[in-house]
């Protein structure tokens, strides 16, 4: 069996609540329940919705090292021992973490509240990994950008980050100092009123030139 080469800075992490140590842990005996576990909390971690939940049929496609009747009991342990939810039922049934916003979830999924269960979010979304955008967009992960780059993950919007690259290529200013101009800007500024403004500043512009027009044919 090939050994594992180790964590990397560039990943991205996943949260794990301080109960799954003191008391969950004690708690699951079997392999399969805890894969099964540390996946769903992956995965819903991992899910950009309000409403996240998974199918059998995302159990079935993760790559757990599980037989398939491993993954159905460990999934059946998981819900006796009141980690995770189940609610709906036939091809709707949709398995919910034990957390204020999973019994909420489910709660509303049981009641028949949510118009269908399309609504929920199925599987992990791909997000992008910032890291890896500066590598290939802007040069080198160092130590002291890397920092930089977490900082900056706990401050701002990811999506902001992604955009601040994008404009640094754009115009051909590619450093992470520009980035931080671009981030540093938005947040004090306000992302996209200097671009309202400009807007509005146009429209009027163009307003007072259809006056003059018009008063130059009357």
């Amino acid at each position: 069996m090939k050994a594992f080469g180790g964590f990397q800075d560039s990943e991205t992490l996943t949260a794990i609540p301080d109960t799954f140590f003191r008391e969950l842990l004690e708690l699951i005996t079997d392999a399969g329940e805890l894969k099964v576990v540390l996946y769903a909390m992956w995965s819903i971690e991992h899910m950009d919705s309000t409403l996240r939940a998974l199918t059998k049929q995302d159990f079935a496609a993760a790559v757990l090292g599980l037989a398939p009747d491993q993954v159905k009991s460990g999934l059946g342990q998981a819900i006796e021992h009141g980690i995770m939810l189940r609610a709906g039922h036939g091809n709707g049934t949709r398995y919910f973490l034990n957390s204020p916003r999973g019994r909420a979830a489910a709660e509303s999924l049981a009641e028949g509240t949510l118009e269908s269960p399309s609504q929920l979010s199925s599987g992990p979304l791909e997000r992008p990994n910032v890291f890896r955008l500066y590598e290939e967009n802007i040069g080198p992960l160092t130590p002291l950008i890397a920092d930089a780059l977490k900082d900056a993950e706990g401050t701002y919007p990811a999506e902001w980050i992604v955009e601040s690259i994008d404009l640094a290529v754009k115009n051909n200013k590619r450093s992470w100092s520009y980035c931080q101009a671009i981030l540093r800007r938005w947040k004090e500024e306000g992302r996209g009123k200097k671009q309202n403004r400009r807007d509005d500043q146009a429209a009027r512009q163009r307003d007072v030139e259809e006056k003059i027009r018009k008063f130059i044919r009357g």
